[in-house]
């Protein structure tokens, strides 16, 4: 018996042999298993909204503060997402598993969107106050090198223009 997420989709195997009732069962506690193992993995959104105002605060003088941050499991070619008009940001699950200083340079990242929303001078000037943004950005370059030289892996035909934005180039 297994469980793991596959996209937006939880995938629950179990012996065919089951009958309803225990089919029923095993799924709750793998369901159960599988979300305390993913809580133990990431902060949840509650978590990820405390640290960006924590950042915003140390950072960006905490003068415009985000409505709302949350992971989101569909961004495949972004790092994060900024609304400015509503203050919504949403982050990708694929940065969860990276170092603190990546998640924490992706929300600076998207905190800067609140004060401008576009990749002007002003805007890096704001990013850069973050002290590991320039480690950050290569670590997020090499990550977005390495998945796209991977053996398999899934490459979209406009994944490297995607990515070098979000990968935050100048």
């Amino acid at each position: 018996m297994s469980a793991y997420r596959d996209g937006d989709t939880t995938v629950v195997l179990v012996p065919a042999t089951f009958s309803r009732a225990e089919e029923k069962r095993w799924v709750g506690r793998m369901l159960q298993r599988l979300a305390a193992r993913e809580g133990r993995r990431r902060p949840g959104d509650q978590e990820l909204y405390e640290r960006a105002v924590e950042l915003a605060r140390r950072y960006l003088d905490g003068t415009e503060l985000p409505s709302s941050v949350r992971w989101v499991d569909n961004q495949n070619s972004r790092w994060g997402s900024c609304t400015p008009d509503t203050r919504a940001i949403r982050i990708s699950r694929r940065v969860a598993g990276m170092p603190s200083w990546v998640v924490d340079y992706v929300l600076i990242h998207e905190l800067a969107h609140l004060f401008i929303p576009h990749h002007g001078r002003e805007f890096w000037d704001l990013v850069r106050r973050y002290p590991k943004a320039e480690r950050a950005r290569g670590y997020l370059e090499g990550f977005s090198a390495a998945s796209r030289a991977a053996p398999g892996a899934p490459v979209e035909e406009d994944e490297e223009l995607d990515t070098a934005e979000v990968a935050f180039e100048e």
